[in-house]
């Protein structure tokens, strides 16, 4: 049995900050910035992929998953499957951090001591693709980052900078079912063998626990990523989210909730299973 601590008294308040340990700061940074240059690529397809509702001619459309590498090299060059990477790299690594930082201090807390927008979405698909770009008006165009944020700024303001944010927080639910799985899979592994539930696993078994977990979560809360990139795309005509969800509904049925589905599995799955492996492998010696 792990002893429960009273959040309450202020000794308390004074032995969470006491688990605050910067290696898992470190460690969340660096799975998150590796596993980002590694598999960005997947992302923007998945991103593309989710803004295509069929009725929009400007929205680049590929045939599958192949079709759209082959098609966006051939348009764009390589770089073009690296649309977006630096707020994605600032995102993810920023992230991971302050996450693996705040989720390790508090989950130690509790045990006692015994043992975490817009500008990363749009310039992954603005201006590309087929019929995507001679489309695309001047100050829709972005060359980066700044000048997206910049840009974004100017034309719509503070609040278009928070398109998407409504259905965006309802990723929440997606890292609390994505890491109550994991751990109590790993929990229940090792009561299963008769050990403490923090003993250290394999490398094997830390990826396939990882794997597991962030597909479960990932096929339950996938609807609201693509409700949000519509949100996001600056092509798109819905004024919120109910109306994103009922015009997906209305001409897609709940295939439109699951756009773009396959390059995320493909994305987020060895993601997170570096990720965790780097983060569990740093923070081995706790």
């Amino acid at each position: 049995m792990t002893t429960m601590k009273n959040p309450n008294s202020s000794s308390s308040k004074l032995a969470l900050l006491s688990h605050i340990k910067y290696e898992h700061l470190v460690a969340g940074i660096s799975g998150g910035v590796t596993s980002t240059l590694i598999l960005h690529p997947l992302d923007l397809i998945k991103i593309r992929f989710a803004v295509n509702d069929g009725r929009t001619a400007t929205v680049p459309r590929y045939d599958g998953l192949s079709s759209a590498f082959v098609t966006i090299v051939k348009k764009e060059g390589f770089k073009g499957l690296y649309r977006g990477v630096t707020p994605n790299v600032w995102g993810s690594g920023s992230a991971w951090g302050f996450y693996f930082l705040f989720y390790n201090a508090i989950k130690t807390w509790i045990q006692g001591g015994e043992c975490a927008y817009t500008a990363r979405s749009r310039p992954a698909h603005a201006g590309s693709g087929r019929g995507g770009e001679e489309h695309i008006a001047d100050n829709k165009r972005y060359k980066g980052m700044v000048d997206g944020l910049s840009k974004i700024y100017r034309t719509e303001g503070i609040r278009g900078l928070y398109r998407g944010f409504v259905p965006g927080m309802f990723g929440v639910s997606h890292g609390a079912l994505q890491f109550m799985t994991y751990e109590e899979m790993k929990n229940r592994y090792n009561q299963y063998r008769n050990l403490p539930i923090d003993f250290k696993l394999t490398s094997v078994e830390y990826l396939t626990f990882a794997a597991i977990s962030k597909l479960i979560a990932a096929v339950g809360t996938y609807p609201y990523q693509v409700v949000r990139a519509r949100l996001q795309d600056q092509r798109g005509a819905y004024t919120g989210a109910w109306q994103c969800v009922r015009d997906t509904w209305r001409y897609e049925r709940l295939a439109g909730f699951y756009k773009g589905l396959t390059p995320y599995l493909l994305h987020v799955t060895p993601n997170i299973c570096l990720v965790m492996l780097i983060w569990e492998k740093f923070t081995n010696n706790d």
